[in-house]
């Protein structure tokens, strides 16, 4: 039997991917949509300005959209993906928590408070476990579990095979971001065609201090993060979707180019969980490669590719890309969803 799943900021750009990737999901069925009080009380086709490349489901359209509150959520909802702004998120998360609502949110609000679980499922599953802390220490009988910004997940596995292999000691990245991920109206086309702007309010903060989270060891009762330093530079570019990525990884031990290669295609995947591909990590020989208009939709956008690898003298670079919306945001939700459902917390 399918779990029923809600929808919080669903006609949103990250709410209308959930929608499109759990329609047809086997473990998840959408019984429930919510978004501002303006879109309340109208159909789901009404209320969303649908931009996505494939029709809204039938399942969908005729729900009606709920207001973004407990109160109009029904309590025969098991999980909750959650797209809201930070801001809003911040204020309205902890009140469905409290009433008892799990919540695998794409949200960047608490990500790194030390009781909430930031998590990929393929990296750091045990910090899931992180759930009965935050329930003990907030007297939640609900949760919220995040996954990391869309720029921090697309480094963030292969640094973690990297590091499982020969330490890390520190990392610099520079980005060169896709415009969905500022979302429909975060980046207007006078701005960005013919230009790069090299600067993302707070994004380099999120990257320096997430993936050290992410990299962390959880002891049972809290995340100690990893000591390796982090510096980031992120820009934006005139593509569509995929974000790319150039990393300089300093290594406790020597790394050839060959071993990082065989160490990240060997880095295990999440074989359990519908929405993990079947490899996780693939490397490109060709030194023009990964590319976001041929590689973000490898392994049905949930993959990460990754080229260029030279040795430096302290370690090794390489390029690396994620879809940002699939595997950045709402591919990432689900598979955390996926993870607190094989891990019975739903």
């Amino acid at each position: 039997m399918a779990t029923n799943v809600g929808i919080l900021g669903a006609t949103g750009a990250v709410g209308q991917r959930l929608i499109q990737l759990l329609d047809p999901h086997p473990n998840f069925e959408i019984t429930a949509v919510t978004a501002s009080q303006d879109s309340a009380g109208k159909t789901y086709r009404e209320a969303a300005k649908w931009r996505i490349d494939t029709p809204i489901p039938d399942s969908v359209a005729g729900l009606e959209v709920r207001q973004t509150d407990p109160t109009y959520v029904p309590n025969d909802v098991d999980l909750l993906f959650s797209s809201l702004p930070s801001s809003v998120g911040e204020a309205v998360e902890p009140k469905f928590a409290e009433e008892g609502y799990v919540l695998s949110s794409n949200s960047s609000n608490f990500r790194t408070d030390p009781d909430v679980p930031l998590t990929i499922p393929e990296v750091n599953p045990d910090h899931l476990d992180l759930i009965e802390v935050q329930r003990d220490e907030r007297g939640w009988d609900g949760a919220i579990i995040k996954n990391p910004n869309c720029s921090t997940i697309t480094m963030v596995p292969p640094l973690a095979a990297v590091d499982a292999a020969f330490g890390l000691e520190r990392v610099d990245v520079s980005t060169l971001q896709a415009v969905s991920g500022a979302g429909y109206s975060g980046v207007t086309s006078m701005e960005i065609i013919d230009n790069a702007i090299p600067h993302i309010g707070g994004e380099e903060e999120k990257m320096e201090t997430e993936s050290r989270k992410l990299l962390g060891e959880f002891d049972g009762a809290a995340v100690r993060w990893n000591s390796f330093d982090v510096a980031a530079s992120c820009n934006r570019i005139p593509t569509l979707d995929g974000h790319l990525e150039n990393v300089w990884a300093d290594t406790s031990e020597d790394a050839t180019p060959e071993a990082v290669a065989e160490a990240m295609e060997s880095y295990p995947s999440a074989e359990d969980l519908y929405s993990s591909p079947e490899q996780l990590i693939r490397v490109f020989d060709e030194p023009d490669r990964p590319q976001p208009r041929l590689d973000r939709n490898r392994d049905n956008g949930m993959g990460i590719a990754v080229g260029g690898i030279q040795e430096t003298t302290e370690g090794v670079q390489f390029n690396c890309l994620a879809h940002n919306t699939l595997r950045g945001a709402a591919g990432a939700s689900i598979l955390n969803g996926e993870l607190l459902l094989e891990e019975g917390y739903i």
